[in-house]
């Protein structure tokens, strides 16, 4: 038998440096991977703290009467390329356009108008605390009638006022949206909300909101999230830096006393501390969205559970019946119909132990192949069984 000649490596230049970018690529995912497996796996891990994980005392109380206040006005969107309100159909914008019209000295009552350029909206607007008198602030614009976009209008000058009726700060601009809108004569294609926009310091403050901090005696700081132990270290840390100024005097409230001295300079000397949070153990779903967030503190008596569903699959595939040539039949269409059940046959039991820490609730969950409603109700049967330790909010 002959010898065979020798096989040899193809290092074709083109196909090695083809297939580099792949390589390089697959690695780089490997690595990814790996980093955020070992990312979870220190996060999940119990007992793991990290250097300035504690809040600070500004991110979880809010300052008495350091707070926002909500503005409203009415007003009417111009320049709009037939997206507009119907003029016929929406009463109030041909009223609004009519009036002020006629404060510009234009008088069209009684006279038709057809134009559809033109939108009523609402403008609402946040201003911030201790807005000074020509500052800026952002606006957001809403359709009130039948426009079907707002894109390249332009907001008149409309007041916008609290709910004691005065007026705090006058908006104009061009309006800028955020979705958009495309079709042809067989389809169409829409991104986000075409009727409500934005106008980026769209807003000057025209009155300001009267409050002088100096003068206060004492200041209270409301917890965001009202607890008893939280509280107490809140005012146990304020103390050490200022002792004898602050005491709880509920849950949600602390009290400051500078004793004499200044309150702005008492805050700023404690706002920034850190402070260890403690917080209830909730689970708080949202069923419309199949969203489950459940704290760390969640824990789990001894349990077993069991999921299986039934799913009924109905297949519909119809078939063209073609008579023979010249036999005088027609053609029709037989129904075929295939339907399928699955019982869930491959459920099993998964066994929770006492105590059982939130990693490893999710990790025996998980290997029940559970979906996130299946995950709400395992977690609704569990309280009702009285075998979860946490309290569950339903939005």
């Amino acid at each position: 038998m002959p010898n065979l000649p020798a096989l040899r490596r193809f290092n074709h230049p083109i196909r090695s440096e083809m297939f580099k970018p792949l390589k390089s690529r697959m690695h780089g995912s490997l690595l990814a991977m790996a980093a955020s497996t070992a990312l979870l796996a220190v996060l999940l891990a119990p007992g793991v703290a990290f250097a300035g994980s504690q809040p600070r005392i500004k991110d979880i109380v809010d300052v008495e009467n350091v707070r926002s206040n909500q503005l409203v006005g009415y007003g009417l969107v111009v320049g709009l390329q037939g997206t507009g309100d119907r003029i016929r159909n929406i009463p109030f914008t041909e009223e609004t356009l009519q009036a002020m019209l006629e404060r510009m000295g234009v008088n069209i009552r009684g006279t038709q108008m057809l134009t559809q350029n033109v939108a009523a909206v609402t403008v609402t607007a946040t201003m911030p605390p201790y807005a000074r008198a020509g500052s800026a602030i952002d606006v957001q614009v809403s359709a009130l009638g039948d426009s079907t976009s707002l894109q390249g209008g332009i907001l008149l000058v409309s007041s916008l006022r609290a709910l004691d009726g005065e007026i705090y700060a006058v908006a104009q601009g061009p309006v800028a949206v955020s979705g958009f809108k495309a079709q042809g004569a067989a389809a169409k294609l829409s991104r986000g909300v075409m009727t409500t926009a934005r106008i980026a310091g769209g807003a000057i403050v025209e009155r300001e909101v009267p409050y002088d901090l100096r003068s206060a005696q004492t200041l209270k700081l409301a917890l965001k999230n009202p607890d008893f132990t939280t509280a107490r270290q809140i005012a146990a840390t304020i103390n050490r830096e200022a002792p004898g100024s602050a005491q709880v005097l509920d849950p949600g409230t602390v009290e400051l006393d500078p004793a004499g001295g200044s309150v702005i300079d008492l805050i700023t000397r404690v706002e920034n501390l850190p402070v260890q949070v403690d917080q209830v153990a909730r689970i708080v779903i949202n069923e419309a969205a199949g969203t489950v967030v459940m704290g760390a503190d969640v824990r789990v008596s001894p349990v077993a559970i069991a999921q299986g569903g039934l799913t009924i699959s109905v297949t519909e595939t119809p078939v063209v019946s073609q008579p023979a040539p010249f036999s005088g039949g027609e053609t029709t269409v037989v129904p075929r119909t295939r339907v399928e059940a699955d019982d869930g046959s491959g459920a099993h039991l998964a066994v929770l132990n006492s105590g059982t820490s939130l990693q490893t609730l999710v990790a025996g969950l998980n290997s029940l192949g559970c979906s996130p409603r299946d995950l709400i109700t395992i977690l609704q049967a569990l309280r009702t069984a009285g075998a979860l330790q946490a309290e569950i909010a339903v939005q």
